[in-house]
């Protein structure tokens, strides 16, 4: 990573299919981004092989819903996993831990992990996969709401989450309800690993619209909120609190991506309070929202405003068509998603190409990848222009 050398850290993230999308991905790039090793691994799978996600989210039902996410692709075989050789384990949410705590392999992994005295981190249903294992007995621990009578079941002091952002943590167990609390849930989970963070204190404006990219918004805005971060998301005439809907884009044989929904993304901020003079830094998500907020003079007035200024501007895959139309990419050097390099030459950009497809590259205060897989490099870019480390 660019930020420092890759940390002697090592992780274990244990996942499955139908995992909820962004309790595996989120710590999975945030954590790699903050240059900690990640393997990722689910039981029957091999490395390269992929498993499938579900999208969760509260919508005014009497419990969450569930739609396709992306497809999640794993770095590691399970059937090579040393406890011994890791630092850590984090296990994700969704339906995935239903099925994963009757497998006897995967509980033989976390009571090993457990038994350690290592950092072992589960989020909203993984705990059935700690219980399962009988590692909650007289500790303290959260979860989904759902999971509370399975925890006290299995002997665990269950902490009902005041919130769906809630974390506790007793001796090496780090829990959380649910993906709305993953800054927390991630700092911990760093903090245990022993890792600090530093110059962190930086004021960080997301431009955002409908249909933007669901990783792209939500990847960097945790990831950056986790190291301590003030992160305000805003978008063209929407107030603090509304949702902004988002689109899962994802290759899946066809010629280009496909897009599904994705999670309801919901704003911090007043876009017609923005200042932008007060902020350090300006990300730009891609998907579909940057063909409308090209056409926005509030919106170029702000990626103006940041280019100019020289502050660090981090765009990653479709976000360049706003740079483009706002005319600041002149002599810059950078990427985009390969559909997008015609704006981005006609602007009087040099083009750089995008491969693998994970590449992402740095020109003065402007830091641009082409996708999501390339949120690890993205996200320690950005970064490194402002000054934040995560120390080992």
């Amino acid at each position: 990573m660019a930020t420092s050398a890759m940390s002697e850290k090592r992780v274990v993230l244990l996942c499955g299919d139908y995992a909820e999308d962004y309790e595996v991905m989120v710590p999975f790039q945030a954590l790699l981004a903050y240059g900690i090793s990640v393997d990722a691994v689910c039981p029957g799978k091999k490395a390269g092989e992929t498993c499938r996600t579900a999208i969760h989210q509260l919508s005014g039902h009497q419990t969450y819903n569930e739609i396709r996410g992306h497809n999640f692709t794993l770095n590691a075989s399970f059937e090579d996993i040393d406890h011994t050789k890791y630092d850590g384990l984090v296990i994700a949410g969704g339906r995935a831990p239903e099925y994963l705590a009757m497998d006897a392999f995967v509980l033989n992994m976390v009571r090993n992990f457990v038994n350690s005295g290592k950092p072992v981190a589960s989020i909203c249903h993984g705990q059935l996969i700690l219980a399962a294992a009988g590692a909650v007995g007289g500790l303290k621990c959260t979860g989904f709401p759902a999971v509370g009578p399975t925890l006290i079941a299995a002997g665990a002091l269950w902490i009902e989450p005041d919130s769906l952002a809630a974390c506790v943590v007793d001796g090496n167990i780090i829990t959380a309800a649910t993906y709305i609390g993953h800054p927390e849930f991630i700092r911990l989970f760093v903090k245990a690993l022993g890792g600090t963070i530093s110059e962190s204190n930086k004021r960080i404006l997301f431009l955002c619209g409908d249909y933007m990219e669901d990783y792209e918004v939500t990847v960097p805005f945790q990831s950056l909120q986790a190291l301590g971060c003030h992160v305000d998301a805003v978008c063209p005439k929407k107030k603090a609190g509304d949702l902004c809907p988002t689109a899962v884009h994802d290759f899946e044989g066809d010629q280009t991506y496909s897009e599904k929904p994705g999670h309801d993304f919901t704003l911090t901020a007043n876009f017609e309070d923005i200042d932008a003079s007060s902020y350090d830094a300006l990300v730009i998500p891609g998907g579909r929202a940057p063909e409308y907020l090209a056409l926005d003079g509030k919106v170029i007035d702000i990626a103006k405003h940041f280019m100019e200024s020289e502050k660090p501007v981090a765009s990653i895959c479709h976000g360049q068509q706003i740079l483009a139309a706002a005319g600041v990419l002149k002599g810059k050097k950078c990427t985009a998603y390969p559909a997008v390099k015609l704006n981005v030459v006609l602007a009087g950009a040099t083009w750089l190409e995008p491969e693998p497809i994970d590449r992402c590259f740095t020109h003065g205060n402007l830091v641009t990848g082409a996708a999501w897989p390339g949120h690890p490099e993205f996200i320690s870019q950005l970064m490194d222009l402002l000054d934040i480390k995560v120390s080992f």
